[in-house]
């Protein structure tokens, strides 16, 4: 009787195994599809050329990888800055702000009329959330680009992550088109 109750057994944990490598595989294959392989590495930004455009190249050509930046990869691990002070951190920033915000650049050499310019110092906390924002030289004449522009410093994060700091206040200058597109004065291609 027990070797009638054996077989079965047997035939179902051989079932139940090749069930769970079979699931295994396709939740491994399912997971590597999910992300970029740099955005799981934790390599700091400055180590990682690929993350962010460089202050060289031209305006809305951002990472080599065109879902890099995406707005759905926010629940990744955040990037970290290697930044050692806020002028540093300042450029892994307005990269990250470029990045999320590609559509709203403002390509090529600005025109010499703006219609807004606005200083605005953003603390980071040390897991790359906004801890506040305060205008140093706000655009009171037009609000409503104030609103946007603090809106859009708020929605990109989280932040590249200060690993050598606390935290971080970085400052930059807002150039801002009556387009509603804009240029940080950071990675700015000059005005003419």
């Amino acid at each position: 009787m027990r070797q009638a109750q054996s077989a079965p057994t047997q035939a179902h944990t051989t079932f139940k195994r090749t069930l769970l490598a079979l699931s295994a595989l396709g939740l491994g294959w399912l997971g590597g599809c999910s992300a970029p392989p740099t955005a799981q590495t934790g390599a700091p930004a400055a180590q990682r050329p690929d993350a962010y455009p460089s202050p060289d190249t031209p305006v809305g050509q951002g990472p080599s990888r065109p879902n890099a930046m995406r707005q759905d990869t926010f629940s990744q691990a955040p990037i970290r800055s290697a930044a050692r002070n806020a002028k540093d951190y300042r450029k892994d920033a307005a990269s990250h702000l470029y990045a999320r915000h590609s559509q709203h650049i403002y390509k090529g050499r600005l025109p010499p009329m703006l219609e807004a310019v606005g200083v605005l110092n953003v603390d980071i906390d040390r897991h790359g959330s906004v801890k506040s924002v305060q205008w140093m030289r706000a655009p009171r004449h037009v609000p409503r680009v104030m609103e946007e522009i603090e809106r859009m410093v708020k929605a990109a994060a989280p932040y590249p992550v200060p690993q050598h700091m606390n935290q971080v206040t970085y400052t930059d200058v807002w150039l801002w088109h009556q387009s509603g597109k804009f240029q940080l004065d950071t990675l700015t291609e000059g005005q003419d």
